[in-house]
């Protein structure tokens, strides 16, 4: 029993994903929960329904993904902060919290920064959620507009990794440590831009979405994005 936020959304689909590629636990095995009501989903938004084969159930209305674990109503949940009522900003984690007696919940992973670190050193990526997506008719009217947004981005990544070290909070004790930590663990860049980039990323999330039923087929990078994009 394993509960998400949203079963079509990418932070379900790379668990899914993982899950399956890298520890052989097929999605077929697990009783997804969803905690987003149907009206407030992206399935209502497109029409979506979970493939056939897939045990797929909501949450009560009255409770949150954390309420539901803390009750032993799931199994595992993919939750931010389940303590913290604002954590998970859904339609009602932000209202209905989990407090209680969390002894006995604990990560699915004891070590997270080390299933991190095997992630990327297996994959050489780490998983990307989101996208930004330009009207058709805007980017008809305004060809250059893609590629001077992503020109944008690239800059402001820019500034922002270079001052990173000094903007780091002052109540993280060792978070220059962390930081150094970090880099050496995955780099100096660890979200690189570009599609030359995160071929690799694309590759396998286009592969993860046909293979879970999120698509019909599997998708062309070339489909997705803008053609003065395709070669950075």
């Amino acid at each position: 029993r394993l509960g998400v936020a949203e079963y079509q959304q990418t932070a379900a689909l790379w668990i899914r994903g993982i899950l399956e590629h890298d520890f052989g636990v097929s999605q077929y095995k697990i009783h997804w929960y969803m905690e987003r009501s149907e009206e407030m989903s992206h399935g209502a938004a497109t029409g979506f329904k979970p493939p056939p084969g897939i045990s797929f159930k909501r949450i009560a209305p009255d409770k949150s993904l954390a309420l539901t674990l803390l009750e032993n109503e799931l199994d595992v949940a993919h939750i931010a902060s389940p303590w913290v009522l604002q954590a998970n900003a859904l339609d009602r984690s932000s209202r209905i919290g989990g407090k209680g007696d969390w002894s006995k919940i604990k990560p699915l992973f004891p070590d997270r920064m080390a299933e991190g670190a095997r992630f990327y050193n297996q994959h050489g990526f780490l998983p990307v959620n989101h996208a930004y997506i330009i009207r058709g008719d805007t980017h008809k009217k305004y060809p250059w507009a893609a590629f001077n947004l992503y020109t944008g981005f690239v800059k402001a990544k820019a500034l922002a990794r270079e001052k990173l070290p000094e903007r780091i909070p002052t109540a993280l004790f060792f978070g220059a440590e962390y930081l150094a930590m970090t880099r050496e663990m995955i780099g100096d860049d660890p979200f690189p831009y570009g599609i030359k980039a995160n071929q690799a990323m694309l590759d396998t999330i286009i592969g993860y979405s046909h293979e879970q039923g999120l698509t019909p087929r599997k998708m062309e990078v070339k489909e997705l994005f803008a053609e003065s994009t395709l070669d950075l």
